[in-house]
Formats: structure tokens, C-alpha cells, sequence
């Protein structure tokens, strides 16, 4: 009867936050999918600047004149393809020094390059292909749509410690414990993989909009791989954030016609 019970009410909860999900909604541009949307997106956009303007404190900004050379270069070319769909942006791109093979967009067009990915990027088409993924995220309010979801949750478990106020402690502690892993493993953790796939497929029609040839994205990815089996293991993949790397140039490979056809090469 217990486990009928918690069963119960952690459907109830997936129950009400699906209902919450058709709510709220937004449309990403290029993928055309429907989002959450509680913030708005002046909101994330200031979470965005005040994060950035504290990083470049806390980390180097590299002093490579050709590193940041390039990173104006493409950035700005990628931006300028990206801008219809954010226009409000306030386009900044920083090489900071670190060690990381990372990069990121925050909200509001503020865009990172850790020096630590250049190696992997190789050249201006590589590099073409980071800077289209993460001004995607920007773009497609990835940050936005996540706190969303995220308060939703939030409100989903306080839901079900009310219900289960008076119930048995245990059955509490069980209930709480299923309602996480089920949040977790059935929607957080596939839904940023979902995020990164999505960011994937808008990067690559960004950079062929921008005059890079977007075969380039499969080779960066390729060596990124590399690089990923050359830092040891990883974890199963249905409890990554992100998609496997094979997994990423399969879907890449599929999405390749589209991105063909929006691909004009710059003189």
C-alpha cells in the first residue's frame, strides 16, 4: 500500500508539471520547438551581464593577439547571422586563459573561449563551430528555460511534502528520494541533452549562414572526441548532461543537408 501510495503521488506530480509545461511557452528559433518560459528574458539577459562582468574579474583575459584576433573575427560574423533571432544583444567575446577545452554564451550575447579549446579547434572553421553551439544556447534561452523548469520542480516537491505531511517519515523519505530520481532521470538530464542537441543543430545553421563550411563542425567534433577518450572514461551516457560525442556526430551527419543549403561560402 505504501509504495502504491508513493507511486501515486509522484505520477500526480509528473501530472502537474506537464500541465505547467503547456503553459508559458515560447518558440526557439530555427528548431521552432516550444519552451517553458516563467522568465523574462530582460531578466536572464541582466543574470547574464552581472555574471560575465564577475568572471572577467575572477579569471585571466588572454593577452594572444592572434587568439583574440580570431575570436573578433568569427564571433562577430556568427553574431551577425544570430542577431535577427536576439535582438537585443550586446554582443562581447573574450578569450579568457585556462586550461579548460570549454567555451560559453550567457545570456545577453556575452560569449567565453577558455584558451584550452584552441588546440582542439585548430582553425577558423573549428572554432566556427564552438562559438555557433554556444551563441545558440543564448539564443534559444537554454539558461531561461532551465531556471523555468527548475522552479516548477521546486514547486512539484514542496507539492508532495505538503500532501505527505501527515504521512509516515518513511514513506516521506521514500517518496521525496523517488520524486527526485524520476525529476532527474526523466526529465532534467535528457532535456539538457535535448538543450545540447538543439544548440548543435542552430550552431550549424549559423555557421553555414556565416560562410563556414559546416562539414567542419563533424571534424571538430571528431577531434573533440579525441580529446575526450585521450582525458579517460565517462560516465553512462543516460546520466550525461550532454550527448555522446559519437551520438553528436551521428546527429550532426543528419542534419548536414539543411545546413548544406543555407551554407554560402565567403570571397
Amino acid at each position: 500500500m505504501k509504495n502504491i501510495l508513493i507511486q501515486r503521488l509522484v505520477v500526480f506530480g509528473l501530472v502537474a508539471f506537464s500541465a505547467v509545461l503547456g503553459s508559458g511557452c515560447s518558440t526557439v528559433p530555427v528548431t521552432g520547438r516550444s519552451q517553458l518560459s516563467l522568465i523574462s528574458a530582460g531578466e536572464e539577459m541582466q543574470l547574464g551581464l552581472t555574471s560575465f562582468n564577475q568572471l572577467k574579474k575572477e579569471t585571466p583575459i588572454s593577452k594572444d593577439v592572434a587568439a583574440n584576433a580570431l575570436m573578433q573575427k568569427v564571433g562577430k560574423r556568427i553574431a551577425a547571422v544570430a542577431g535577427p533571432d536576439m535582438p537585443n544583444a550586446q554582443w562581447e567575446f573574450v578569450v579568457f586563459e585556462s586550461k579548460e577545452a570549454n567555451a560559453f554564451c550567457l545570456p545577453g550575447g556575452k560569449v567565453g573561449v577558455y584558451t584550452g579549446i584552441l588546440p582542439i579547434t585548430t582553425d577558423e572553421a573549428g572554432l566556427a563551430t564552438v562559438l555557433g553551439h554556444e551563441i545558440a544556447h543564448a539564443v534559444a534561452r537554454h539558461g531561461g528555460e532551465r531556471m523555468s523548469e527548475a522552479m516548477v520542480m521546486q514547486t512539484g516537491g514542496q507539492v508532495l511534502g505538503a500532501t505527505l505531511s501527515s504521512a509516515d517519515p518513511r514513506a516521506q523519505a521514500a517518496a521525496t528520494v523517488a520524486y527526485g530520481l524520476t525529476t532527474a532521470l526523466g526529465r532534467e538530464l535528457p532535456h539538457s541533452r535535448q538543450q545540447e542537441s538543439e544548440a548543435d543543430e542552430i550552431g550549424l545553421v549559423y555557421m553555414a549562414r556565416a560562410g563556414y563550411d559546416p562539414e567542419s563542425a563533424v571534424a571538430f567534433w571528431q577531434r573533440f572526441a579525441a580529446y575526450t577518450q585521450q582525458q579517460g572514461g565517462s560516465m553512462p551516457a543516460f546520466l550525461r548532461t550532454h550527448p555522446t560525442d559519437e551520438k553528436r556526430i551521428q546527429q550532426l551527419k543528419v542534419l548536414m543537408p539543411r545546413a548544406k543549403a543555407e551554407y554560402r561560402p565567403v570571397p
